[in-house]
């Protein structure tokens, strides 16, 4: 079969099968009401990782005489459950120990941060009064600091008084290792947070800082209560069993409070009566369902009318498509969802390792060999994956970051070039033998794993025909997403174990200067059972190179220089083969028509402005 006969054999059998799970005469699946499965499975399902995007809502409805046609109706009565569906399932609530956008977007509906990234990447107070700028006396003109003014009058969904002493508790939480928050990226680069007054908190920078807005920003930034988690410091935050229930329903301050979880499966929220705006708080209870695939959740908002929002349709364009134009749903898209990137493993995850399998101080036996992973790098065909797979929904790349635009590189290509590949692993001394390449008796042979999901096993199937080409197998694995980004330190088979050779999933920055991004790739951040395997640098990728890049970076001032180094952070992360770039996504969520509120963001939860969403006419 010729190179070109396969590309179109894959995707047709890739887009048959969504098309028979998704566009048949049966209805739309319906999520399931168990708790996934644990185990790795092989039937498409589940995944990605990364907020999704979105258009500008339309106009709010307003109330109108009852009268003639010709006059607008009437606003839609308040009250009322609305209804989300996330196809991968939330599985903890506490933000700071969570691995996957579904979790951070589960916590957002009942935490808040300081300041949210709105649709123009513009910050928006949420429990700060006002942002502080160097004009209004908020940020220190030398860089070391930012005064952040809280509003009064704030409560706890307990009825309790929300004060400065929650924003450092934050900061105090997340700043001790022991307690393992995956959010530990935003929060080290502070030497202090004390209370001016009750409502008024001052950072102190360990060096003076060109990102002012680095911490208590986005839904990295999100607020624990104090009181509720003052026990948990350390590694309690884990093991405590009052924590683990902690972890599980958080006290917010958000518009909506938690009524019920169960974890893998439903969230249920009731309106809070102690937000500060309940008045305007339009739904009286929330739904996040989990479960089914992307391709049923694209279905229940734009055909069968199940459910008001769906998130992350990371379907083929070719069904996909036609389910966005049936006139029942608008499409909610940013410009990027992500990136989409094979991370590989420096470490070696042989389960004959025990419990050393994994780890950093174990070498992977040939992806530590930088003519292995360029090698992988250019064989893979990324324009097929985006023009087969992707369509109008992503586009091939192989930068690390694709916004804002002055931190975008111009100077990589990723170009496909199978007889290089080869001759990169001639040269490397990796011989043929039948049609997988060894050297020194061991086998070019990876397991490659990533989420349950049909576009993603189109993925899979075609990069893993493309390493034949230049003889390396690929043993592909595909996990419940629930799992794969779950935050269970016991489940093998979680992307932060990452007990494989290769593995795929999307991730992006959470603010528009990147440092907190870039940060997941220094040596500080290797995951390792010390850590609970949440440091944040999953692939282990270590580099003296690229620290000291980052350092230069993290205390560089100039808006100018500091772009410069974002790029030449992309280029060594990309030039290393650390991660190998795919798609950059513009993956979209939807909503029905009747539903006002819902804006993308790229830097933020989409659902960061649910406090203000309601039923229109």
């Amino acid at each position: 079969m010729t190179h070109k006969r396969l590309w179109t054999w894959l995707v047709l059998m890739v887009t048959a099968a969504t098309l028979l799970a998704a566009c048949g005469g049966a209805p739309a699946q319906t999520p399931p009401t168990a708790a996934p499965a644990a185990a790795a499975t092989e039937a498409p399902a589940a995944a990605t990782e990364a907020p999704a995007a979105a258009t500008e809502a339309p106009a709010a409805a307003t109330e109108a005489p009852a009268a003639a046609a010709t006059e607008a109706p009437a606003a839609a009565t308040a009250g009322g459950k609305l209804t989300i569906l996330y196809w991968q399932s939330v599985t903890i609530l506490n933000p700071h120990l969570a691995s996957g956008t579904k979790d951070f977007d589960g916590a957002t509906v009942i935490l808040e941060p300081l300041a949210h990234r709105n649709d123009k990447d513009e910050l928006v107070p949420a429990l700060a009064e006002e942002i502080p700028t160097v004009e209004n006396g908020g940020i220190a003109a030398d860089g070391t600091s930012i005064t952040w003014k809280l509003k009064q009058g704030v409560k706890w969904s307990d009825g309790s008084d929300f004060t400065a002493d929650d924003v450092i508790f934050t900061w105090q939480y997340c700043a001790d290792e022991a307690t393992a928050c995956t959010t530990s990226s935003y929060f080290t680069p502070v030497k202090s947070v004390e209370a001016i007054d009750p409502y008024t908190v001052k950072v102190t920078w360990n060096a003076p800082s060109a990102n002012p807005y680095l911490t208590f920003v986005s839904y990295n930034g999100l607020i624990l209560q104090k009181a509720q988690f003052e026990k948990c410091v350390g590694a309690a935050s884990i093991s405590d069993a009052a924590c683990q229930a902690a972890n599980l329903a958080p006290i917010g301050t958000n518009a909506y409070k938690l009524k019920d979880f169960k974890p893998g499966d439903t969230v249920l929220y009731d309106k809070n009566p102690e937000y500060r705006d309940a008045a305007n708080t339009f739904f009286d209870e929330v739904e996040i369902k989990g479960g089914g695939d992307a391709a049923s959740a694209a279905q229940a908002v734009c055909q069968t009318g199940e459910v008001d929002y769906s998130w992350n349709l990371q379907v083929p364009a070719a069904v996909l498509s036609p389910i966005l134009e049936s006139g029942q749903c608008d499409a909610v898209t940013a410009s990027s969802s992500g990136i989409e990137r094979i991370v590989v493993n420096f470490a070696n995850p042989d389960p004959a390792l025990g419990d050393k399998r994994s780890e950093p101080d174990q070498p992977h036996p040939f992806l530590t060999d930088p003519a292995v992973r360029q090698a992988i790098n250019i064989a893979i065909d990324r324009k097929a994956i985006a023009t087969n797979l992707y369509g109008p929904t992503g586009e091939a790349t192989c930068n690390t970051v694709m916004a804002p635009a002055q931190v975008v590189s111009p100077n990589t290509k990723c170009d496909r070039d199978v007889e290089a590949a080869k001759k990169l692993l001639d040269d490397a001394g990796y011989v043929l033998n039948g049609s997988v390449r060894e050297k020194n008796g061991i086998p070019l042979v990876v397991s490659f794993q990533t989420s349950i999901n049909t576009l993603r096993q189109g993925e899979q199937a075609i990069i893993k025909s493309n390493l034949a080409e230049i003889g390396i197998q690929v043993n592909i694995k595909a996990i419940d997403a629930g799992v794969f980004f779950g935050g269970d330190t016991g489940n093998p088979d979680t992307l932060n174990k990452f007990y494989a050779d290769l593995q795929m999933y999307t991730n992006s920055p959470s603010d528009t200067d990147p440092q907190g991004y870039f940060e997941g790739w220094t040596c500080a951040k290797v995951n390792s059972s010390a850590n609970q395997w949440q440091g944040g640098n999953d692939g282990r990728y270590c580099s003296a190179e690229y620290d000291a890049l980052f350092e230069q970076f993290s205390k560089e001032l100039d808006p100018a220089k500091r772009n410069e180094l974002a790029i030449a952070l992309n280029d060594q992360i990309v030039k290393d083969n650390g991660i190998i770039p795919l798609i950059n996504r513009f993956t979209p969520n939807a909503k029905a028509k009747t539903l006002d509120g819902p804006v993308g963001t790229t830097f933020d939860s989409g659902l960061w402005n649910i406090h203000t969403w309601k039923r229109v006419p």
